[in-house]
């Protein structure tokens, strides 16, 4: 009986309360009762959180749809992720396409042209969506998991302490509207009472006003206390940042790698196909012999902003430093195609012969090329000298 009593006090309580806030707060948004305003560094703190979940969740999502575009395949993965148990392994795209394309040639005969040059693609393919398998696991581990633990850890926690800080400051502002009407009240019993003496409503007043004066104390120091709280956790975003800064170096990494990967394996492809001049084919024997593994170093950022056929210095022939050393001009066969980013550069087709020189403070990896009445910068590597 007496547990009995107790439950429904406390459930008396905690609606008198719930009831206190919502009047509070009904009153705020009309204006009709003051409001705690939270000091300057705690506002930036919050606003500093919020902005970092809301753009967390846009690249969070973003990443997922860059490495799977599939919706469905991304719903499967999240129903099975739920459900703690592991998604059935299914063939990616450019697996799938791999073995078509194995099939077909095999289909046709190994010993067609054709069948031979797609069982080669299928297989380089087949490499391509192992590639892609790798970064998609990578990432999901060093980038993903991450962002996920703060929207779902970190977050959530800062969400529910900051919903309890609103609620001590309600409880504040409820105490000192309530101390305020207590006031009012007894000083207009105060001036009754001058009128009529034998009224003792001055002293319930009086009491009231000193019960709102120890409640106002007791919530300030709730709300100051929690106030500390959400801020100490909303310190530590900084740290957040720092550790998202870390992850997406990974990521930054993990792509690195797998397009190094995959363009090395369909440099490795074009040569078996025999799309390239023999001369250019043994210009990258070295090159292609280099672990994928080196081309990920940090030096690929400072050249990836160069066509892909500039990856390895090892291109450029002796003949080449030669003339760019003098003052000369030499012809040259192109190796490929290159189309002219600007009007400075100067377009090439495969197999043509054009003449080119170097001038001064030209940079190192271009010269001076002339085809009739054009000319232009041309990349070095796109070049054969002739003797």
């Amino acid at each position: 009986m007496n547990i009995m009593d107790f439950n429904v006090k406390k459930l008396a309580a905690d609606a008198g309360t719930f009831l206190s806030r919502a009047v509070q707060f009904t009153e705020e948004k009309l204006g009709q009762a003051e409001k705690t305003e939270l000091d300057a560094h705690l506002e930036n703190l919050l606003s500093k959180a919020e902005c970092t979940k809301l753009w967390t969740e846009k690249i969070m999502k973003q990443t997922e749809v860059l490495l799977q575009p599939n919706p469905n395949a991304r719903i499967e993965e999240f129903v099975y992720e739920k459900l703690d148990r592991k998604a059935p392994s299914r063939m990616n795209n450019p697996e799938l396409l791999g073995q078509y394309m194995i099939d077909a040639g095999n289909e046709f005969g190994p010993g067609t042209a054709y069948g031979n040059a797609l069982i080669k693609c299928g297989e380089t393919q087949k490499r391509i969506g192992a590639a892609d398998r790798e970064l998609i696991q990578t990432s999901a581990i060093n980038f993903l998991t991450p962002l996920r633990n703060f929207i779902e850890g970190d977050y959530k926690t800062i969400t529910k302490e900051r919903k309890l800080l609103q609620n001590k400051r309600l409880d504040l502002d409820a105490a000192k509207t309530r101390l305020k009407k207590a006031k009012v009240a007894e000083a207009r019993a105060a001036q009754l009472n001058i009128s009529q003496p034998e009224d003792n409503n001055i002293m319930i007043w009086a009491e009231e006003v000193t019960k709102s004066e120890q409640e106002v104390r007791i919530t300030q120091s709730e709300f100051d206390r929690q106030a500390e709280i959400t801020r100490l956790l909303l310190e530590g975003i900084s740290s957040t940042h720092a550790h998202h800064l870390r992850c997406l170096n990974d990521f930054v990494e993990a792509q690195m790698t797998y397009y190094a990967q995959c363009y090395q394996y369909m440099l490795d492809l074009q040569k078996q196909l025999g799309s390239f001049p023999s001369t250019f084919l043994s210009n990258n024997n070295q090159s292609s012999t280099t672990p994928v593994q080196s081309v990920s170093s940090p030096s690929v950022l400072a050249s990836a902003s160069a066509s892909l056929p500039s990856v390895s210095n090892s291109m450029v022939t002796s003949g080449l430093s030669e003339l760019k050393s003098s003052s000369g001009s030499r012809k040259a066969r192109v190796l490929y195609d290159y189309d002219a980013a600007n009007s400075s550069e100067l377009s090439l087709l495969a197999d043509e012969v054009i003449t080119v020189y170097s001038i001064p403070g030209m940079d190192s990896d271009w010269l001076m090329g002339e085809r009739g009445n054009q000319k232009g910068k041309v990349p070095i590597t796109y070049l054969e000298l002739l003797n």
